[in-house]
């Protein structure tokens, strides 16, 4: 099932069952979703959807640790329960060593050998890390692993 169409039954569920939290995040990322598809004048694809919400749990995180520096915890909380949502309908997260092969099967594959080459890397791991990895700790890896 298309995510965007899950998106649109877990709203209706959500409206069913009275869980007006998580359907007042769902709205949310249903309206960021096609915010972006007007914007583009296209319909987006499972891969796109992710990126938007990606974007919103990224736009989540700046924003509990503004709250928290400026010692508002309870709006700190309200962003963090819904990144717990938003998070529902994203594939699971890869870990360090998980990371670091693909890095590696990249480096075979393109013969990147230095820190002129991170471009060429990345070009390769974005689209295979995408949704699986903060794409930030991608590229502190690949440099270190550049570099060394």
């Amino acid at each position: 099932m298309p995510l965007k169409q899950q998106l649109t039954d877990d709203m209706k569920a959500a409206m069913k069952s009275g869980d007006k939290h998580a359907l007042g995040v769902i709205r949310l990322m249903l309206a960021a979703v096609k915010q972006r598809e007007v914007d583009e004048r296209t319909e987006l694809d499972d891969a796109a959807v992710l990126a938007v919400l990606e974007k919103m749990v990224k736009q989540r995180r700046d924003s509990v640790s503004q709250y928290e520096s400026a010692a508002r915890e309870d709006l700190a909380q309200v962003e963090r329960e819904e990144i717990v949502v938003i998070e529902r309908y994203l594939p699971a997260k890869l870990d360090e060593a998980e990371i670091l092969a693909a890095i590696a099967a990249a480096k075979a594959e393109t013969g990147a050998a230095g820190p002129a080459d991170i471009g060429k890397l990345m070009g390769v791991l974005k689209p295979q890390l995408a949704g699986q990895a903060d794409m930030g700790v991608v590229s502190r890896l690949v440099k270190q692993s550049l570099s060394n």
